[in-house]
């Protein structure tokens, strides 16, 4: 019996509770503290949400005033009640809440879905609470771990966010190919189909096939995996490995069946100029992780020009495939400028001191590969953006999928913050903001639901009746500025006082229609740095 299962029939639930501890402290990995009575209001039997501003997440133009109506978990009716600037005709307002918001002047979006997220490891938070709240706190309502955690850890997590045992986003469990059976390496076709068909049992949603083993996956054990993933409903999602781009670039990924490709490995080795493979220096070794990240900065010059016939052509035949772009440019972004990274905002009340330890310089740490940054090194890794950038807007321009994820936990990245600093990112490239919101929003959706056949039958992701009451609640114009999406607000003078103000920051985040208090979680994560800052004796203020 597969462990979603098992958590269903109550009879086992305590033998299964136990059991999972121990294995999930043998990993690293605490199960999360449960839900108090005092985090989130509800569900209710007749929640109405009045006069806000709605982004419905499609791509269409905000509207408003509106009243919404949720019932227990589901949005029952988005009703019209006027116009802007005048007086709202209350006879045409919905009636018999037994909870209502008066929301006049805010905004509603659709809850933010994070595409590429990961929990946190031992060492780096106290307990996945700290993570799932600045999640929560910045609108995200549902992640796709690839993975989250220990594949049977996430699967347990993810039964309880559902059940709302727990302060989380819904969550998409994405496991590595060989993770947690005892069948030996996933190294021939064969096995390859015997480990999706044994996960798919576990319920999982899909496979992240990783690029963080020592050698990338062969070509026919990626078609295997993939080939079977499609037979059980099961997503497929690529970090193709730098060590194994040669043989399968995104294009080869794609055209063997892959759904989506995360960050960029394999983007410009589809189109390469002067070699089939990277120009890489003759010193270059994979494990120095700067010769790493900073060699790969320097593939905008190998590669095909934007609007040349080898850049539409590759656009063109991802489109007839149905592929999907999570790029993930937010984790990246240090690389060109590495001290903006480093002296983000939010670090001093946010970041816990063991975050910190883990982003400084270290051979040994992933991603901590300041060992002498250049301003060579961050010079090309603007190009590369510039290039990268067109490449993403003229995909989405074409009519292709671009979605939002973060990848948090490494690189100065902050779980929530840079979920928000990636659609910032996003705009950069070129995005309205309006479709900035559509992929954080209805394209991640898509992508979700795509794998079980379901994208015309979508549970979440956009506003409308019968849908999941997942939502943002926010009291600035998120389009007119993202910045107001973050924890920390956006800067405003106002001109009244003289005086200097921050305005913004979400102010509640729906999940199933409880509605959460997101200043309140980003209190209790303040609360969490606090205690350890105290607990390793560092000063407030310090990191």
């Amino acid at each position: 019996m597969s462990t979603a299962r098992l958590l269903r029939h109550t009879g086992f639930a305590v033998l299964f509770t136990l059991a999972f501890s121990a294995g999930a402290a043998a990993q690293g990995m605490e199960e999360t503290n449960p839900r108090r009575p005092d985090e989130g209001d509800g569900p209710h039997q007749r929640l109405i949400l009045r006069g806000v501003t709605i982004i419905d997440g499609t791509g269409a133009p905000p509207m408003g005033p509106v009243d919404i109506v949720v019932e227990n978990d589901r949005i029952a009716e988005i009703r019209s009640v006027g116009f802007p600037g005048v007086p709202i005709d209350h006879r045409r307002r919905p009636q018999g809440a037994t909870k209502e918001y008066d929301l006049s002047g805010h905004y509603v979006l659709p809850g933010f879905i994070d595409m590429h997220a990961h929990t946190g490891g031992p060492g780096k938070a106290p307990q996945p609470e700290y993570t799932y709240k600045l999640w929560m706190a910045h609108g995200i309502t549902t992640s796709r771990g690839v993975g989250h955690g220990p594949m049977m850890w996430a699967l347990n997590e993810k039964a309880r966010a559902a059940r709302n045992e727990i302060v989380a986003p819904r969550m998409f469990t994405y496991a590595r190919p060989g993770e947690a059976w005892d069948r030996g390496p996933v190294d021939s076709p064969q096995k390859a189909r015997e480990w999706v068909r044994w996960a798919a049992q576990q319920e999982v949603d899909g496979q992240k096939i990783d690029g963080l083993k020592l050698t990338a996956f062969d070509p026919p054990i990626m078609e295997a995996l993939i080939d079977e993933a499609h037979k059980h409903g099961l997503g497929t999602v690529a970090h193709l490995a730098q060590t194994g781009v040669a043989r399968m670039t995104a294009l080869d990924a794609a055209e063997i069946g892959l759904d989506m490709m995360t960050h960029y490995y394999g983007l410009f080795e589809s189109m390469l100029t002067d070699y089939s493979i990277q120009d890489w220096p003759l010193d270059y070794n994979y494990n120095n992780e700067q010769h790493r990240f900073g060699q790969v900065g320097r593939l905008w010059y190998q590669s095909a020009e934007p609007g040349s016939e080898q850049w539409n052509a590759l656009i063109e035949r991802f489109l007839e495939l149905d592929f999907g772009i999570d790029p993930t440019m937010t984790i990246y972004e240090a690389s060109r400028d590495v001290m903006r990274a480093r002296e983000a905002e939010w670090h001093d009340e946010y970041t816990l001191p063991s975050q910190w330890d883990f982003y400084q310089p270290s051979r040994r740490a992933h991603g901590s590969y300041w060992f002498y940054w250049t301003s060579e090194d961050e010079y090309h890794w603007k190009k590369f953006y510039q290039k990268w950038m067109q490449f993403l807007n003229d995909y989405k321009n074409a009519g292709g999928i671009v979605t939002t994820g973060s990848d948090s936990g490494f690189i100065y990245k902050l779980y929530g913050f840079d979920y928000i600093r990636e659609l910032e990112l996003l705009r950069e490239a070129g995005f309205h903001p309006i479709e900035v919101i559509r992929s954080a929003t209805y394209y991640g959706a898509l992508q979700l639901h795509k794998p079980k056949g379901m994208e015309n039958d979508l549970q979440f992701g956009i506003l409308r009746p019968g849908l999941k009451a997942d939502m943002v609640v926010v009291d600035q114009n998120p389009i007119e500025n993202l910045k107001v999406l973050y924890g920390t607000g956006a800067v405003k003078l106002n001109d009244e006082t003289g005086e200097v103000e921050r305005v913004g920051g979400i102010k509640y985040t729906i999940k199933d229609g409880i509605v959460y208090d997101a200043k309140k979680m980003l209190a209790d994560v303040r609360e969490m740095v606090r205690k350890q800052k105290e607990e390793r004796m560092v000063s407030e203020g310090g990191r």
